[in-house]
């Protein structure tokens, strides 16, 4: 079989439908138009996006078998479909005042094309990436991280100039024709397939590839401790970073001093570090491995949670923030990377799905831990200290995933010695 595609290319395709699902993080510029167009209330227009968010990590475990038996291409044109149905739908929703309908199209459409397209490319581009497996992985995940910040001045300008309706269905099409001209191109590489350059480097001694921890089904997997293990450090590592996000103007204005304004800046730049930590953790993740990259992130999180009650410095308190932020952004990157270093890549797509209902419960422990510590206590202090054990128990797993991988290795050349001897 001869290779035709390019890899590049299928990159590219991953991060369109990765950008595409990504804008729905821009909900809020839809919050006060449709609040004041339509008379519906805050919170039912808000549980549209609770829900679509809930439902993206658990949808995202329940299309994983799907996906491994379908294959990228049709998995992606059915997450299409479900999500510019979800967004276009939402259009018809406002055009005929129902809020009911609006929480299926916008909330349960949409959170499970959500779900379905995040998981799609993902084991496809590992494959064809071998040689640069967190790249490749950062690389659509940066795409769905700043899919918002694409959509946010498209979507307030359409509303601005038309309808909120009508910027539905226009935003709701463009998804979709985005996302099925990714999915077109997607495929899977030839059985064994590695890039010229790198197999030239293997042939010359230049380069030793490190083979796979193991290769196992989906099923065999959640059987393992380094799973769930695993599963535990992202918990933490997720449910860290959306408690951040969630409260992060409010609490810099509470425990510094930050202006409104200032607050509303460091908000935006957030996102940068939540998109730049996607491509930046996981292109180190090539050279210093996947493990190293999760143990930097909890020493890096447990000295900013631990210094953060202590902290007058505006400045500081900022760079500390964006550090969790980035660290948020980099889990979720060099997430499918490291599931391959584990496990392989024969059901990466239905393990990964497994994984990411971290992503659904973190999104409901996050934001409840915060707001009840802070409504028992009425100060977020406290709240720095919950995270700072938290953190520091992710770190403790994060050894033990990496005592029980070196023991793994070491049994494997035991017994490859015993077989050559």
């Amino acid at each position: 079989m001869k290779n035709t595609k390019n890899r590049w290319l299928i990159a590219l395709s991953a991060i369109a439908i990765h950008l595409s699902i990504g804008a729905a993080y821009a909900y809020s510029v839809y919050t006060n138009p449709i609040h004041d167009t339509m008379g519906w209330s805050t919170t039912g227009i808000t549980l549209s996006f609770t829900i679509m968010m809930a439902l993206a990590g658990f949808a995202a475990a329940f299309f994983g078998p799907f996906v491994e038996k379908h294959g990228p291409k049709k998995s992606a044109i059915l997450a299409a479909i479900l999500f510019g149905l979800g967004q276009a739908g939402a259009g018809v929703a406002v055009a005929i005042d129902s809020l009911l309908l609006f929480i299926l199209t916008y909330g349960l459409a949409s959170g499970l094309g959500m779900g379905l397209g995040y998981i799609s490319p993902v084991s496809t581009l590992v494959k064809w990436f071998p040689d640069r497996r967190g790249l490749a992985t950062g690389m659509a995940v940066l795409g769905f991280g700043t899919g918002a910040l694409i959509t946010a001045p498209v979507a307030a300008s359409l509303m601005e100039a038309i309808s909120i309706s009508v910027t539905f269905y226009i935003l709701g099409v463009s998804y979709f024709i985005l996302m099925v001209l990714g999915a077109s191109y997607i495929a899977p590489p030839p059985e064994g397939w590695m890039p010229e350059g790198m197999r030239k480097d293997i042939a010359t001694g230049k380069k030793v590839v490190k083979k796979d921890l193991s290769q196992l089904t989906a099923k065999e997997a959640v059987r393992t401790r380094r799973f769930w293990m695993l599963w535990s450090m992202m918990l933490i590592n997720v449910t860290a970073g959306i408690m951040m996000i969630s409260v992060a103007s409010p609490m810099a204005q509470e425990v510094v001093g930050l202006s409104a304004a200032g607050a509303a800046a460091m908000v935006g730049i957030m996102g940068i570090f939540n998109g730049g930590g996607r491509l930046g953790w996981a292109a180190i993740s090539d050279y210093i491995g996947r493990p190293a990259v999760f143990m930097t992130f909890f020493v890096l999180q447990f000295i900013a949670f631990l210094t953060m009650p202590n902290i007058t410095n505006v400045l500081l308190f900022q760079v500390l923030v964006f550090i969790v932020v980035s660290c948020y952004g980099g889990g979720f990157s060099n997430l499918p990377a490291f599931i391959g270093d584990l496990f392989g890549t024969k059901q990466l797509g239905a393990i990964h799905g497994y994984l990411l209902t971290t992503w659904s419960l973190g999104g409901i422990f996050g934001p409840l831990l915060v707001t009840q510590i802070r409504e028992m206590t009425q100060s977020y202090i406290p709240v720095f200290y919950v995270f700072t054990a938290l953190i520091l128990l992710a770190a403790f797993v994060s050894v033990f995933l990496q005592l029980d991988i070196k023991k793994i290795e070491h049994e494997k050349e035991k017994q490859q010695q015993q077989e050559t001897a």
